[in-house]
């Protein structure tokens, strides 16, 4: 399966990394010389899965973006910059959503996840990694995690969705992007019944996957993935601090 990419690079840097940087956007913070979001740009690129790959970005960082892929300028939000890039893709292909600041990821992580959306049958696709996975390769990290039936999990920086899913799913999704940051205030849209068994550490994966479905018109399945790459975003100074040193050791690594 081939699918076409966006990468939602429109952040204003307002949040707790402006604390250690003075860049305007959070796209163009540099992690060992590079901006951040070259590192998602170039792992898309690197992959066998991606077709088409649209960058949505201030005109400010247009210039320091990777080369060879199509710009579209940021809004005001990042719902609108979902939009902003559907309308430029020709719509033939699933689209691939990909935040800026996921600096580890890379081709075979990307691959990995495809490849199990393709497996499977559904619309939209999201991937959740293990508590376990997460702290075994990144145990200095501190991610907010949500415990299921089967276990502790946190969420992906990544989404898979046919187009028309999305184009249909715009209410919803201004909910759940608006409120990404608090999985207790996503649950809350499921209702009563569901609230009861998330607290219980009773609510399954496809219960869950079987009430978003419901929610958003469109099928939806959770992968999970065994790359914490995915989940591991950079947000404040100590993601940051991480990234710079994971990231030189790998280049040196290379070298």
């Amino acid at each position: 399966m081939k699918v076409d990419a966006v990468v939602l690079a429109g952040a204003p840097n307002t949040g707790q990394l402006q604390e250690v940087r003075g860049e305007k956007w959070e796209a163009e913070i540099p992690i060992s010389g590079k901006p951040m979001v070259n590192y998602v740009i170039e792992a898309l690129q690197s992959s066998s899965r991606v077709g088409e790959i649209v960058v949505v970005a201030p005109a400010e960082i247009k210039d320091v973006l990777a080369p060879h892929i199509r710009w579209v300028e940021a809004g005001s939000s990042l719902t609108e910059n979902i939009f902003r890039a559907m309308d430029v893709l020709d719509k033939k292909n699933n689209v691939l959503f990909v935040t800026s600041d996921v600096p580890f990821i890379h081709a075979e992580v990307i691959d990995d996840f495809v490849s199990r959306c393709g497996e499977l049958q559904g619309e939209i696709f999201y991937p959740i990694t293990s508590k376990e996975a997460t702290e075994k390769m990144y145990p200095e990290t501190t991610r907010t995690y949500f415990t299921l039936k089967e276990g502790s999990f946190t969420g992906g920086n990544i989404l898979l969705a046919a187009p028309q899913a999305v184009v249909n799913s715009r209410w919803v999704m201004d909910e759940v992007i608006s409120r990404r940051k608090k999985p207790w205030k996503i649950i809350r849209m499921l209702g009563f019944f569901f609230i009861l068994k998330f607290l219980t550490k009773q609510l399954s994966l496809r219960e869950l996957e079987q009430r978003a479905s419901e929610l958003l018109g469109h099928s939806g399945v959770l992968i999970i993935s065994p790359y914490p790459e995915l989940s591991n975003d950079v947000d404040k100074p100590s993601d940051l601090q991480l990234a710079e040193k994971t990231i030189a050791a790998v280049q040196d690594k290379e070298a």
